[in-house]
């Protein structure tokens, strides 16, 4: 099945209770993914099988967690549209099973491609509308401009940096200091 990995028998073995450090550590990654705007309980589900290292039901996920059956079938299915959660089946399991992409950067780098250019592309248009219309509009002075002006170009710079990061795994981000020194 295209998508989705089967999974060896010999390796799969049953969740046990969380221990206070994965407990500690789930709740970080949580925090932290809860700051950059994503649900904070995806960011525990994937903190969860990253640790675990090993694929878990989507009922084991809702009694290590806590979560609600509804609440794990959206959170997964949210998951696995980003690219940082697998399903996978064990051959003779009819069973879905969830493994963590272990992958960071290619973590990094898809939800850079889905998130973070269409929001840096809607900042442009909106900065290049806001100069279009300062430059119309004849009250507005050439230092005023000048601003919008270097705001697209922080925002392009961002864009550029992120571009080469996707491809590099190197991030630059001398482009945006440089609108700063002017």
């Amino acid at each position: 099945m295209k998508g989705y990995l089967w999974q060896d028998a010999a390796t799969e073995e049953h969740p046990k209770k969380l221990l206070h450090w994965e407990a500690v550590a789930i709740d970080a990654v949580g925090n932290v993914i809860e700051f950059w705007g994503f649900k904070r309980n995806q960011g525990r589900v994937w903190a969860l099988l990253y640790l675990r290292d090993v694929a878990i039901t989507a009922a084991e996920i809702e009694k290590e967690l806590a979560l609600s059956k509804g609440g794990v079938s959206m959170l997964t299915r949210d998951l696995e549209r980003w690219g940082v959660v697998l399903r996978v089946r064990t051959p003779g399991d009819s069973s879905w099973r969830y493994r963590a992409e272990t992958d960071l950067l290619k973590m990094a780098r898809r939800v850079i491609e889905e998130r973070e250019f269409s929001f840096i592309a809607r900042i442009r248009a909106d900065l290049e509308e806001a100069r279009k219309l300062a430059e119309a509009d004849g009250t507005t002075t050439k230092a005023q401009v000048q601003r919008l002006k270097r705001m697209e170009t922080l925002a392009e710079a961002t864009e550029k940096a992120l571009r080469l990061f996707l491809k590099t795994s190197r991030l630059d981000v001398g482009g945006m200091f440089d609108v700063f020194r002017s």
